[in-house]
């Protein structure tokens, strides 16, 4: 019985403390008693170490923090295949050189060149006889000697062996044959034996070298090298759930890295339409500058997305969100008559040290943002 009495002592002298402070008028203070059974109801020097927030209605953006996978830009970036076919002579770059547009990337011994060189010789040849014989025709059309129907088929075959000849040299152009050997051919004049260069469509990186020398190489069909501009990159970030809706066309972004040492800014490009059945998340595709091409492709990164889409809710501090025994939310209310209740709430988005209650509290009402704890300590005496 001594022990219960002392017990019962030291615990009103420690509520006396607390409720105590620099005010003497404070401690006198008559207590008022609870209204209800829900609530708990404090002395007004208890009071002073309580803070309420009022809440309201606010908007607020969303910042979305995810990862990505870095990609070359593809708009900048280009498989160069074979234009011709036949087997690789020699390699002129590696992995890593920088190459200029047009620039030779390897050589092939291709018996397409002599193909090519041989029809456009026929078709030149061609060409000049018919219009010899189309100019011959209009001569002797004046003279009456001919039908004029026979002079304007003269005059059509002139015209298309000259469109043969002109698609042969394209032809030429096309397997980009040197400009001095395609004049040297058009002149009439022997040519050595050509062969192939495959040249870079642009000016970039050697990223991926995809043949070797010996290699039969198939015109429009062999990748034999990528090559691209590395001064750009993509980030692929996932994005989840509710965050799907949030990430739009045109929102700034930040990507970081371990081995980068500085944060790179960039712009939402694109968000996809479909969802990955392996992961359930939709790729956002961001885009930056590459400075120092310090970003390599599928590395791994950290994305933040900055939402531009304005949301409204209903934000606490974090401070007023308490934990029960089943870790779920709750919070402290005030009542009418100024005591104190739990409520369970429903957790949406945290905007930096707020929380948005998407559920059980409604604008007006106030909640204990410090000094909650201490509520939850009187509640269970």
């Amino acid at each position: 019985m001594k022990n219960r009495l002392l017990v019962v002592a030291i615990f009103a002298a420690i509520v006396c403390a607390s409720g105590c402070s620099s005010h003497g008028d404070d401690s006198d203070a008559p207590q008022k008693p609870s209204a209800t059974t829900n609530g708990v109801s404090l002395t007004a020097a208890q009071r002073q170490h309580i803070h309420l927030f009022t809440v309201a209605s606010s908007t607020f953006h969303k910042t979305i923090d995810t990862t990505g996978v870095v990609d070359f830009d593809n708009d900048r970036a280009t498989s160069v295949l074979a234009p011709f076919s036949g087997p690789v002579t020699r390699l002129l770059v590696a992995v890593g050189d920088r190459v200029k547009k047009g620039q030779p990337l390897a050589l092939v011994d291709s018996p397409d060149f002599a193909t090519a060189i041989a029809a456009y010789r026929k078709a030149s040849a061609s060409a000049v006889t018919a219009r010899r014989l189309a100019d011959l025709d209009k001569d002797l059309l004046a003279h009456h000697a001919i039908a004029q129907r026979e002079e304007e088929q003269a005059q059509t075959d002139a015209t298309g062996a000259e469109s043969d000849r002109d698609a042969a040299l394209q032809a030429l152009v096309a397997l980009n044959v040197d400009p001095r050997t395609i004049d040297n051919v058009r002149a009439g004049r022997a040519v050595s034996h050509i062969e192939g260069t495959i040249r870079s469509p642009i000016a970039g990186t050697v990223v991926e070298k995809l043949i070797t020398p010996g290699q039969l190489l198939q015109a429009g069909t062999t990748p034999c090298f990528t090559v691209a501009d590395l001064s750009r990159a993509w980030v692929m970030a996932q994005i989840f759930g509710a965050d799907v809706d949030a990430a739009r066309v045109g929102d700034p972004a930040q990507v970081s890295a371990d081995s980068v040492s500085q944060t790179i800014p960039g712009t939402v490009t694109n968000v996809s339409a479909l969802v990955d059945p392996n992961t359930r998340s939709v790729t956002a595709r961001v885009s930056l500058d590459n400075p120092g091409d310090v970003l390599k492709k599928q590395m791994y990164v950290r994305v933040q997305i900055q939402s531009r889409q304005q949301n409204t809710g209903l934000l606490v501090p974090v401070s007023a969100v308490l934990r029960d025994d089943e870790n779920l939310p709750f919070v402290y209310i005030v009542q009418a008559d100024g005591s104190f209740a739990r409520r369970s709430v429903t957790l949406g988005y945290r905007a930096g040290d707020r929380y948005d209650i998407t559920a059980d509290l409604r604008a007006g009402e106030q909640v204990v943002t410090e000094g909650g704890i201490f509520v939850q300590f009187m509640q269970t005496q």
